[in-house]
């Protein structure tokens, strides 16, 4: 009996028989068509994620999760040191300055009249420590240095963040240059607290003292003179300028503002004055090998008693610091943060 008659068409058996076979030999293709090609030197390729090596995987983990930490760690400062609290002590310590530029320059004026005094940060507190409250009152003026000198610290590093490089520099030199004045003035009321009182003008003679027997410390006490100058100079252009008055935009336009303003030129440029008689000094110890001649704010007014104008250019510094102190009080309170 012939296929045909058996109902098996010989063409129909023939291609069935083909699509077997190509139905068998494509399910490899399609796995090898799935798989990329390997990259140079037998190296899986850049997209694939099969071939990707444990080390590199666990290697970016760690360092995006640490780096996230860090940013966190750093959000979380920045908005503590925006906190209520922070602002009161930071503008407490404000005040604080503030009421020692008054007192220093009431001591320069009463020098001029030949009343004894030191006209220095130390010789103020001493004044302020003079009295009943006087324990009480050095311990919450260290407080409020101290929050200072941390509101200071956080503009130089968390909030200088975002700033473009060099202004993000700038902050960070200011700001912590301010930071550490704030705080050695703190250690000062501490130490008085305490009953631990020093005398900055000796204490500056005795570090110009280290400063020059060192191998490099007259380049060093040139350098620290010229800083100083320098600061001196910017607080005279901040003056002049009335570059200040951006701090008290609250008054900026009323009659108050002009007397303020006014309060705000006479102050930095006094300020600015006492901060160049102060680095010549340092500059001038350097350069005689004198470490006496390093006697600090105290030493470097007094030193305007012995030249013809210098008890009227001293009347008038010390008038300067009460009018920065007084401006300085108007900070405190008004003052933008």
């Amino acid at each position: 009996m012939s296929s045909a008659a058996n109902g098996h068409d010989p063409d129909m058996i023939s291609t069935l028989m083909k699509n077997l076979i190509l139905r068998e030999t494509e399910s490899p293709l399609r796995r090898l068509d799935s798989m990329e090609p390997p990259g140079p030197n037998g190296q899986p390729s850049s997209g694939s994620t099969a071939g990707e090596t444990p080390g590199e995987s666990s290697g970016e983990a760690p360092r995006e999760s640490l780096g996230a930490a860090v940013g966190g760690a750093a959000d979380a400062a920045e908005a503590a040191s925006d906190s209520v609290a922070l602002d009161v002590v930071a503008r407490s310590g404000f005040a604080v300055m503030a009421l020692l530029h008054i007192v220093i320059g009431a001591i320069a004026v009463a020098l001029v009249f030949g009343a004894p005094g030191q006209a220095e940060p130390t010789g103020a507190i001493e004044q302020l420590a003079a009295n009943p409250w006087g324990p009480a009152v050095m311990w919450a003026a260290f407080i409020a240095c101290a929050g200072l000198s941390l509101w200071q610290l956080s503009e130089a590093t968390l909030r200088a963040r975002s700033l473009p490089r060099r202004r993000r520099l700038g902050k960070l030199v200011s700001s912590g240059f301010l930071s550490i004045a704030y705080g050695s003035v703190g250690l000062s009321f501490a130490g008085f607290a305490l009953g631990n009182r020093g005398d900055s003008g000796d204490s500056t003679r005795d570090f110009t003292t280290v400063l020059v027997r060192s191998p490099y410390g007259v380049p060093v006490l040139i350098a620290l003179g010229l800083t100083i100058i320098g600061i001196g100079v910017y607080f005279i252009v901040k003056g002049v300028g009335k570059k200040f008055k951006e701090e008290l935009a609250h008054f900026e336009g009323t009659r108050r503002g002009h007397l303020i303003s006014s309060l705000g030129v006479a102050g930095h440029i006094a300020k600015g004055l006492a901060l160049i008689l102060t680095g010549l000094l340092f500059v001038i110890a350097a350069a005689t090998n004198d470490p006496g001649s390093s006697t600090g704010l105290d030493g470097s007014l007094k030193a305007l008693q012995d030249h013809p104008y210098g008890p009227a250019l001293l009347l008038a510094i010390g008038a300067g610091f009460i009018a920065y102190g007084a401006f300085a009080l108007l900070r405190a309170r008004f003052g933008r943060m």
